[in-house]
């Protein structure tokens, strides 16, 4: 597969001007020294600083917070694109780790306010000078219960960098080091998933079965990375008295596990929706039935490339017709330099976009190999970017937006494209390939994910009797997905490797939960503007720029949602219902 040369990289000199940049240190020795006078200032006396005073404490906390971390963000970036340059891994590691030491002369302050009593506690929150920063500190309080002393709090971060983050650095240099032979060409993950979007049902299968098995040449390395990972998070949730495992996850998203639990049992209910699809795919590819390596596969008999330049014009004409804001913000992204989509070797795998402050730009990272489901993912790390560039104006304590919020503007944006992209589509089979690439979209957006949560739900459950190995995940893999897809699809037999290269596990455990909450709250959200029109529109960009300003509870109510009403879940699978529906009307009879 060529390199399609015409896929930028990004420009990171806006934060620095290189990994030999004085500013590093300089910003590095500042926060350093701002945090040392903070505590030399406030240790101590936390809980009784009056309403103005732990404003202006806060406003300090977050200025040396944003500086120290900028140097890491960095780092972070260029390791991610290119994890085997010694350089970018030495930088990553000294910045993380002068952080560290950073975070933890100040970890002093969140361990005390968690410490006010309740009554002073209520007092100081309902105060005018605290206004803007209510949100942050409930948030901060819900962690009460959980939180150690002080000498705990920064052993547990010292550990990590030697432990949980050395693992997942592990990881990232591993994957990104691999590659994989498929018909004597010699590919990266990147490029062998690629070819599952091709015509030919023999190299998919080939493809899929070379990156599984090539991860599986790893797979001691591999399993015991996810086994160190759950048994790091296990001893920690047993210290800090956390219930189960995905507590932590949900204070951090700020959502009620009731609140999940019915998104995923609803899911679960649906999983027949998938299986309709999944047949009516078997039937338009003219096969009794689908193996998993199908699932993506074109209708037509030709694959479809698509270079970078024209899926830049189709994804921007398609948020200038939704929004010429959300255009605007968008455009920026490629005529500043902020997105890396080059294929390199080393290359971390996947996509992301990230940001670092409100008052900076994030910045976007994927490999483009020019199939039509590159064109989506542009569009959904855009619409990352985008959210983040709304966000700008609150706090850098609340800039970010909680994982149940984080995928709502991406998943949108891909939403904006296939129907911008239909409304200019008379031809049935033109309009047929855009519903299956939307509604396979949405099936590996909701009920995958929904089975990998399940599936790393049961991995950190069994961590509990002892070591994961190999075998048992691809085990615990293997049932989840034969779940969701009955008896409607085969799984060829290396797919008990597909746990293996999904980097949400390592990264952010129980992220994945997130892509359901998001993909739903999403569908509902475009069927209310589908309804209203532009008068929709405000209310939604409202909500982006809350960023982690709000609950999300809070912020959907404003748009009419409750999403603790177990109704609001069926809205979403209503829209599927219907895709599923246009696609019908596009058989011939």
């Amino acid at each position: 597969m060529s390199a399609l040369p015409s896929a930028p990289a990004w420009d990171l000199r806006p934060l620095y001007a290189g990994p030999d940049d004085p500013r590093l240190d300089a910003d590095l020795g500042a926060a350093a020294s701002a945090a040392a006078a903070f505590a030399e200032r406030h240790r101590g006396r936390v809980g009784t600083l009056a309403a103005p005073a732990l404003a202006a404490a806060i406003d300090a906390f977050e200025t040396l917070a944003e500086r120290g971390r900028r140097p890491a963000f960095y780092a972070s970036l260029l390791f991610a694109a290119d994890t085997q340059d010694p350089v970018a891994r030495r930088l990553a590691d000294r910045t993380r780790e002068a952080w560290l030491g950073i975070a933890n002369t100040v970890t002093f302050f969140g361990v005390e306010l968690k410490g006010v009593g309740d009554a002073e506690f209520a007092a100081l929150v309902a105060d005018p000078a605290l206004a803007e920063r209510r949100h942050w500190l409930t948030a901060l309080r819900r962690l009460r219960p959980h939180t150690l002393t002080e000498p705990e709090e920064r052993v547990l971060n010292q550990k990590n960098l030697t432990g949980r983050d050395a693992m997942v650095e592990l990881f990232d240099e591993l994957t990104a080091s691999l590659r994989f032979t498929v018909d004597g060409r010699e590919l990266s993950a990147e490029e062998a998933l690629a070819l599952l979007y091709g015509p030919d049902a023999g190299i998919r299968e080939r493809a899929f079965a070379a990156l599984l098995e090539g991860h599986a040449v790893h797979g001691v390395t591999l399993a015991g990375i996810l086994s160190a990972l759950a048994n790091d998070h296990r001893l920690e949730c047993d210290l800090r008295r956390f219930p189960d495992p995905v507590t932590p996850t949900h204070l951090d998203n700020e959502v009620r596990a009731e609140t999940v639990d019915a998104m995923m049992a609803a899911t679960e209910a649906h999983y027949g929706l998938a299986q309709d699809y999944f047949r009516l795919k078997a039937r338009l590819l003219g096969v009794p039935r689908l193996k998993n390596t199908d699932l993506y596969a074109p209708l037509g008999t030709t694959s479809v490339t698509v270079p970078f330049d024209e899926a830049r014009t189709l994804v921007l004409d398609a948020f200038e017709g939704f929004s010429p804001e959300f255009a605007a913000l968008a455009r920026d992204f490629f005529t500043q330099g902020w997105i890396d989509a080059a294929l390199r070797p080393g290359k971390r795998p996947g996509a992301f976009c990230a940001a670092h402050a409100p008052a900076g730009n994030p910045f976007v990272l994927l490999s483009w190999t020019g199939t039509p489901r590159d064109v989506a993912t542009l569009a959904h790390e855009l619409g990352h970017g985008v959210h983040d560039r709304l966000a700008r104006g609150q706090r850098f304590l609340d800039f970010s937006p909680p994982l149940t919020l984080a995928e709502t503007a991406s998943t949108f944006a891909e939403m904006v494209l296939m129907r911008a992209q239909l409304a200019r589509e008379s031809r049935r089979e033109v309009r047929r390939e855009l519903l299956c690439a939307k509604i396979e979209d949405t099936i590996a957006t909701v009920f995958r994910q929904n089975v990998l949560t399940r599936f790393e739900m049961a991995a950190h459950r069994r961590r509990r009797e002892g070591p994961l190995d190999a075998r048992t995940l691809g085990d615990l893999w293997w049932a989840e997905n034969a779940r969701l897809y009955g008896d409607a699809v085969d799984m060829i037999p290396a797919y008990r490797w597909g746990w293996s290269y999904i980097p949400h596990f390592v990264h952010s455990r129980f992220y994945c939960y997130a892509y359901v909450f998001g993909e739903l709250l999403v569908l509902a959200l475009y069927q209310r503007y589908r309804e209203e029109g532009a008068t929709f529109l405000p209310r939604y960009l409202t909500l982006l720029a809350a960023g982690g300003g709000e609950a999300p509870d809070v912020l959907l109510r404003r748009l009419g949602l409750e999403i603790d009403d177990p109704a609001f879940w069926q809205r979403g699978f209503a829209v599927v219902r219907g895709l599923l529906d246009e696609l019908r009307a596009t058989l011939d009879v």
